[in-house]
């Protein structure tokens, strides 16, 4: 069992106290425990089974406008005197900056909402070999099938964040996942694909018959793959792909990057950058999501944000130090987004299929591709073409480029959107795209 919240806010407490008799003028304190279980299956034998219990405690004090920061494992008494007295001799010796401060104490989260993502339940290494045993004979019930990996990993965590300012607050939480990885051989190609289930509670996760079959499935429909030739083209992006343009556009609207000027989308707050249809919506309070949260890593209150409206960019995600550099208020966005989604779009999947005669459905993409600073995007990707709504035959060893600024432009979505992840998309088409292939 994680350790409970008194045993947590005890250690938080104790190192504000004696960093305060040391001379520090603010304090944040991080204390977490997390313990985390896998069962890894190969070719329908079990592979592995490993446990790890992680306890740590980060320390940041402040003197003034100088600030340091320091971490640890062991959370030891003794140890903890040695790392605040460190933390704070590297305090002194640290330059000023203006920007540095703890979060204004009105911005900080005063009550906690029950979100419903901690499940107490344990499930034994049997159960989880049992689920395996499932889902690799279900992956493997095809002869294409000639290589099978799947894991099974449950995750426990608690926390608690406090600082000198009274703040001190924290939370459960929990995950269990299962994936499934298939290969598929013929005489012509070998190609893998994979399943995945993320679920904050164990009842909700994915059957595993089910989440074998479609692993298979997907490795064996991407087998003789052909080459293409390059054009501009309408591409289809699977839904698990396309919201990788999420976190491309979370991560160009950082306040870290728009206060250094790194982003294509730096000065753009009030202005349109996708088309009147797009809506992008970070809403933390999603019950049993996994990204939902009460406040940030910082301990702001942290509320839905709609961050682009009918195509306009209305907000960047902004935390406490960026924040004062751009004049500007944090809305609870350290450490990141909580659950990003584009709203679904009206149109059917199916007429999505239909509405170029000749178009790419893209299921992965291979390398980094993504440019914040200049908007450019080149990836290598795979996928199907698709005719008259019909997928006719995989496609392999293509590169697929364009700019953001001209692709959040050209986006139509589907408006089949599910919760699986804690940033999702409807399946996404952009017209207009460069095919490089042979």
């Amino acid at each position: 069992m994680v350790k409970d919240q008194e045993y947590l806010t005890k250690k938080a407490s104790y190192c504000l106290d004696l960093a305060k008799k040391l001379g520090a003028t603010n304090i944040s304190v991080m204390v977490g425990n997390s313990i985390s279980e896998t069962v890894n299956f190969r070719n329908k034998k079990l592979d592995e089974s490993n446990r790890s219990d992680s306890l740590g405690i980060s320390i940041t004090t402040y003197i003034g406008k100088k600030k340091s920061s320091i971490s640890s494992s062991n959370l030891l008494k003794d140890n903890l005197n040695i790392l605040i007295k460190k933390c704070i001799e590297t305090t002194k010796n640290t330059p000023e900056d203006e920007f540095n401060s703890l979060p204004d104490k009105d911005l900080l989260a005063q009550e906690a909402r029950d979100l419903n993502i901690y499940d107490e339940t344990h499930i034994e290494n049997d159960n989880k070999i049992e689920y395996l045993n499932k889902l690799e004979a279900s992956a493997s019930n095809d002869k294409k099938i000639v290589n099978t990996e799947s894991s099974f990993t449950e995750d426990k965590s608690n926390f608690i964040l406090a600082n000198s300012d009274g703040f001190c607050d924290g939370y459960k939480s929990s995950s269990f996942s299962a994936s499934s990885v298939a290969v598929a051989k013929d005489d012509k190609s070998m190609e893998r694909d994979y399943e995945y289930t993320h679920k904050c509670h164990l009842n909700d996760i994915q059957n595993p018959d089910e989440l074998g079959k479609i692993a298979a499935e997907q490795a064996i429909r991407k087998l003789s793959p052909k080459k293409i030739g390059s054009e501009k083209v309408a591409i289809i992006f699977d839904k698990r792909i396309a919201k990788g343009m999420l976190n491309t556009f979370a991560s160009a609207i950082s306040s870290s990057a728009i206060s250094r000027g790194t982003s294509f989308l730096k000065d753009k707050i009030n202005q349109k950058i996708f088309s009147d249809k797009i809506n992008i919506l970070d809403k933390p309070d999603i019950l049993k999501g996994l990204g939902s949260k009460n406040f940030d890593s910082e301990g702001v209150k942290i509320d839905t944000l709609n961050l682009v409206e009918q195509g306009v960019l209305k907000h960047y995600l902004i935390d406490t130090y960026n924040g004062k550099k751009l004049n500007l208020k944090s809305n609870g966005r350290c450490g990141g987004t909580s659950n990003l989604y584009f709203d679904k779009g009206n149109v059917p999947y199916k007429d999505l299929l239909n509405h170029s005669s000749k178009s790419l459905y893209i299921t992965e993409t291979i390398g980094h591709g993504s440019n914040i600073i200049t908007g450019d995007y080149s990836v290598g990707a795979t996928g199907f073409l698709i005719e008259n709504g019909e997928f006719k035959y995989p496609i392999s060893e293509i590169t697929i480029a364009g700019n953001f600024k001209d692709m959040f432009q050209n986006i139509t979505l589907a408006n089949d959107l599910e919760f699986k992840y804690s940033t999702n998309s409807p399946t996404m088409m952009i017209e207009g795209m460069i095919v490089a292939g042979k």
